[in-house]
């Protein structure tokens, strides 16, 4: 165990993401053969809210009638930051424990480090490591789940995303709200990075590995790098198929106009799309 009782492991965002919190030395790169692309940690993941654009903040607004809300892949928690804000109860996973330990610091003393009277009866903590595929929570105690960051595309395949559904349709309560997002592969090109096409209509696919280099206590270099990360892009349509298999269907997708990236609000208790 490291000085921060986090297992040693290659995570090279999550040590990215504590690096950058704690104010220490260190570059992430996104590597897709000899192409690199900057991981841009503070603007992805420590931009303040006011710089967030619209959609993401009616996103987030959109969920917050809907708590307790669970942030899958949160990050260094920058959305649970948002929400504690406001008083609104909510929930972060995330695979990397180096992220975990960035978000609890980060919301140490706000409103998301106190759990309300319903929240404890439920078994909720705040932060928590865990994958996504088999989430360390109560079946049913959600009324919403936030799934950004592209992190559907890591189901790997159209049954892995269905799998993925099923497993956030498990966590929440009837009714529930979902806000997940992807890039539409009719909107992209061989220059998107780490772009693979694929012969099926509204597919292709995106690998890349992330390498974080940074410094240690003792002043010494030392290198991460990353398992190799693949996922499936779908479009709206390619969506809404499979999310007619689960007991989620597409409510609403949201994107600027000509954009490829997108959001798509899921809603279950009902099997009327729009």
């Amino acid at each position: 165990m490291d000085r921060d009782g986090i297992q040693a492991a290659a995570d090279p965002l999550g040590r990215a993401m504590l690096a950058h919190h704690r104010g220490e030395p260190g570059t992430l790169v996104y590597r897709d053969g000899a192409a690199t692309q900057d991981g841009n940690v503070e603007s992805f993941y420590f931009s303040p809210s006011e710089s967030w654009d619209r959609a993401t903040i009616e996103c987030l607004e959109r969920l917050s009638d809907c708590e307790p809300i669970l942030d899958v892949g949160c990050g260094a928690g920058s959305h649970l930051l948002w929400w504690a804000n406001r008083g609104v109860r909510a929930v972060g996973v995330d695979a990397s424990p180096n992220a975990v330990l960035t978000a609890r610091e980060r919301c140490e003393g706000c409103g998301t480090s106190r759990q309300s009277g319903e929240a404890a009866e439920r078994g909720l903590e705040d932060v928590l490591v865990g994958d996504m595929f088999d989430l360390p929570v109560p079946t049913g105690a959600f009324g919403a789940v936030h799934v950004v960051g592209t992190q559907l595309g890591l189901g790997g395949s159209l049954a892995g995303i269905s799998k993925l559904l099923r497993e956030f349709a498990r966590v929440t309560a009837d009714k529930a709200t979902a806000v997940v997002d992807n890039y539409d592969p009719t909107r992209l090109d061989d220059g998107f990075f780490g772009y693979r096409s694929d012969p099926r209509e509204g597919i292709a696919h995106r690998c890349f590995h992330l390498e974080f280099e940074g410094e240690g206590d003792d002043g010494e270099r030392y290198r991460e790098v990353g398992r190799t990360l693949q996922f499936l892009l779908c479009s709206p349509a390619r969506l809404r198929e499979v999310a007619a298999d689960t007991p989620w269907h597409v409510r609403d997708v949201l994107r600027p106009d000509g954009m490829a990236h997108y959001r798509a609000v899921l809603g279950k208790g009902s099997t009327q799309n729009t």
